[in-house]
């Protein structure tokens, strides 16, 4: 009878699951059965050093032939009996989980069938574990239509040439051979490859021949670091230079071992000498508890953080020491969460992040891999959660060594990259050739992904899963979700593509779906701007997934410094001008009551600040930080100033009291005039800390005590919210906030005169009540003129309260 060997392989080192189980649609005689059979499953260690887990069956002989399905049963921290198969079938009419093989004849040997839930170390430089004292080494790499594929080792440049020059050539090639799932290995009886240490730290890259004949050098997109912190990129010539000048995205990739960390980072990438800790070691007493790490995406308070706009005064980048020096600010700022820029390695070390080439290596300008771990572990330590931006809308657009036409040069099997058709049968108007028009469009800076194939999937999945596990961090924001389910087109004439679509939402829930199942206290964010309530649906339920989703309508309503058309109120810049003319509150007010729908919200992103323009009469206008645009870019100086951190105060105020999550931009808290902009933020930087003490200190002191606000109060950080009045020619905004415990008013204006005998609000949710005032964005610390309810209670009788409200101000009233 055919015997079956199923393997459930997790990839992930950490045992994260229990009671496993398998599944399949056979009867105890072997039968296909519509009746699945359910069956224990041995854990065990596998060749990759993680848990997995076996058993076999045996089937009929009847049966050969026959497609039979199966699945996985376990237990984890989610709870019991959860479907482990988390990679939905290739088939766009369905979201259905399970894998499928068809019986071979019995061949004396068991026909495996193995399921992995990461390729976190199934792909790349990887440890291999057998009988041997110490680990081997395997290199795999997934190459399908490639002739050859071999492994070389770079030489002290840390660069090869097109030409095969800067090849260490004391170190011999490796072969790999090719396996049925398209996969090269290299082989495990080599008795070179017995030791991994003897390849720690070495610099590799694939030697592939393509499907045409053509030898191309690629990088190893599963590397873990790649060589250089700079700029220069050789372009396939011979390189000579200094290895730390290259651009990481060209060069070698570096044999790294996951499980140790550097004690003191430092330019590790050419020698493993320097001293070491075991992954269980350095993460060690990671957490305070006396400084709780938040778990609820609704109890963050956001400050998002741009690693390389640090580093003020010097010539460099920032990087994450730098991050680390600036971890006691942020402890006094009393945010919770910082939410880093893309940090998975990209082209040019001035660079946002947002054009990764490679996802699980950490951009070396930066710091690299180690780096990161200590800045996470600081964090931890401070009560601070880490959330780290990824992007999977678009590669680098100079990705010719990494994903760009990997293993053959023929367009529909340029396998990273969606291609709908033929190339053959795409021409320009005037009859030429054009193969690229089947390409697709995604409104982003590259050609969409190839979402479709699994294997593609899962690198990106795989890259979140290892900064999960590995770099503890708490959470992600995934970029421009809507350009992977929504805004597919055929580049060729721009016919929307529904097919991508849904293998784009495939992919997100996928990615949901085996983070949550790693971690269920995982804090995902989606940047996406369609309003599809199914982003943040659980994907039991059919939706992405997500916890939360940003909402670019609150800023666009609130500041909208560059946005054109009318569709938006732009509160903060149009009060800037400094009349007295109605504003359009209520416009505002619809993107205030809706932020209690699972919304990220913020008064400045780095997109906002730095990409955002349109054109005025052949002038282009620009984004501005909130402190410019609240004067409208007037002097800051004198009673302008005043003004403006007024202003700022009422933008800050009614994102810390929404009923989202709230967030930031960097400098903000200070009062940041430079431009941030993505093309030259490197002559923009502020001086945080410097500024927190001279101009910034007073808004620095309102930011730290919105904040505690906020953290402090359960009846703010809910999804509750009442809009309870609107003025548009007063500029007034009132709206409640609440839980079972407790409730608050916040009563908001723009207006530049203060209402300071009383403002009437009416309303039938206040009903009669005490209120009292807890917070005055108008009190002395904070430049202000103290206009507010001070003094005893308010009463609020028959659903009428008076409240005096200051200028440019807000009040935050609780009940008592």
């Amino acid at each position: 009878m055919p015997t079956i060997q199923f393997t459930y392989c997790t990839g992930l080192r950490r045992e994260i699951f229990a009671n496993v189980r398998l599944t399949g649609n056979w009867d105890g005689n072997g039968r296909y059965s519509e009746q699945w059979t359910t069956i224990p499953m041995q854990q065990a260690i596998g060749e990759d050093g993680c848990p997995c887990f076996t058993t076999t069956v045996e089937l009929d002989d009847s049966q050969v032939g026959w497609l039979f399905r199966w699945g996985v049963i376990l237990d984890s921290s989610a709870g019991a009996d959860r479907w482990g198969i988390a990679t939905e079938i290739n088939d766009s009419n369905s979201s259905d989980r399970y894998r499928s093989f068809t019986l071979q004849p019995d061949s004396g040997k068991p026909q495996p069938e193995s399921y992995y839930l990461t390729h976190s170390r199934l792909l790349g430089a990887q440890k291999y574990y057998n009988d041997a004292p110490q680990p081997a080494i395997q290199f795999a790499v997934w190459s399908p239509n490639a002739q050859n594929v071999e492994v070389v080792f770079g030489g002290t440049s840390g660069y090869i040439g097109d030409d095969g020059s800067g090849i260490d050539s004391s170190r011999s090639t490796l072969a790999l051979s090719r396996q049925n799932n398209g996969i090269w290995l290299t082989n495990i009886a080599n008795s070179a490859l017995a030791n991994f240490s003897n390849f720690d730290h070495l610099p590799y890259m694939y030697r592939i021949t393509k499907q045409s004949g053509r030898v191309e050098y690629k990088t190893d997109l599963y590397s873990r670091c790649q060589i250089g912190q700079g700029n220069i990129n050789p372009n396939g010539a011979a390189y000579t230079g200094d290895y730390r000048e290259l651009d990481g995205s060209v060069s070698c990739s570096v044999v790294v071992d996951p499980d140790r960390v550097l004690m003191q980072p430092g330019d590790s990438i050419t020698s493993s000498s320097q001293e070491f800790t075991s992954e269980a070691e350095f993460w060690q007493n990671e957490f305070n508890p006396n400084r709780p790490l938040p778990r609820r995406v609704e109890d963050l308070v956001i400050y998002e953080l741009h690693v390389g706009a640090l580093g003020y005064g010097t010539n460099r980048p920032g990087n994450f020491a730098d991050a680390i020096q600036l971890l006691p600010y942020l402890v006094d700022l009393g945010v919770n969460a910082v939410e880093l820029l893309p940090m998975s390695e990209f082209r040019d070390e001035q660079n946002w992040g947002y054009e990764t080439s490679h996802y699980f290596a950490l951009e070396y300008s930066a710091g690299g891999r180690d780096q990161l771990k200590h800045f996470v572990r600081e964090c931890h330590r401070n009560g601070i959660a880490v959330i780290m931006d990824v992007v999977y809308n678009h590669y680098s657009p100079d990705a010719g060594r990494a994903q760009w036409a990997y293993d053959s040069d023929v367009p529909e099997q340029n396998i990273y990259y969606w291609y709908e058709g033929n190339s053959s049968n795409y021409f320009y108007s005037d009859g030429r050739h054009f193969p690229e028009g089947g390409y697709v469009d995604n409104m982003s800076t590259g050609f969409s992904p190839r979402f479709h194939e699994e294997m593609v999937r899962k690198m990106f999945i795989s890259s979140a899963a290892t900064l999960l596990e590995e770099f503890h961090v708490d959470g992600f924001r995934v970029d421009q979700t809507t350009s992977m389910h929504s805004y597919n087109v055929l580049h060729a004439d721009g016919r929307p593509l529904g097919n991508v679509n849904v293998f784009g939402a495939k992919f997100l829930r996928e990615w949901c779906r085996t983070l949550k199942l790693i971690r269920p206290d995982v804090m995902l964010m989606a940047e996406d701007h369609s309003d599809w309530d199914r982003v943040t649906e659980s994907t039991e339920n059919g939706g992405l997934g997500f916890d939360a989703a940003w909402y670019s309508s609150f800023y666009h309503n609130l500041v909208g410094d560059a946005s054109a058309g009318r569709e938006y109120a732009k509160l903060i810049p149009t009060a800037g001008y400094g009349n007295n003319d109605p504003l359009a509150m209520d416009y505002f007010a619809g993107a205030l009551a809706a932020s209690g729908s699972h919304k990220v919200v913020y008064h400045e992103s780095h997109d906002e600040a730095g990409n955002s323009y349109y054109d005025e009469g052949g002038h282009r206008v620009e984004s501005r930080r909130t402190i410019v645009a609240a004067v409208n870019s007037a002097p800051l100086i004198g009673d302008t100033r005043r003004f403006a951190e007024a202003r700022c105060h009422f933008a800050c105020g009614v994102t810390m009291l929404s009923a989202g999550t709230p967030m930031f931009l960097m400098g903000e808290e200070i009062g940041a005039q430079k431009a941030y902009r993505y093309r030259d933020f490197m002559n923009n930087r502020e001086d945080l800390l410097g500024e927190r003490q001279t101009n910034g200190q007073r808004l620095f002191r309102f930011y730290q005590d919105i904040i505690r606000l906020r953290l402090n109060n359960s009846g703010l950080r809910s999804h509750n919210i009442d809009i309870i009045h609107v003025h548009n020619a007063n500029r007034v905004i009132a709206f409640r906030r609440w839980d079972n415990s407790q409730e608050f008013l916040i009563v908001a204006s723009l207006n530049n005169n203060p209402f300071g005998s009383g403002y009437a609000i009416e309303s039938s949710r206040l009903g009669n009540g005490s209120w009292r005032e807890v917070f005055n964005s108008d009190a002395e610390p904070y430049g202000g003129n103290s206009v507010g309810n001070l003094g005893g209670s308010i009463g609020s009788s028959n659903g009428w309260i008076h409240v005096v409200i200051p200028a440019n101000g807000f009040v935050v009233l609780q009940r008592i």
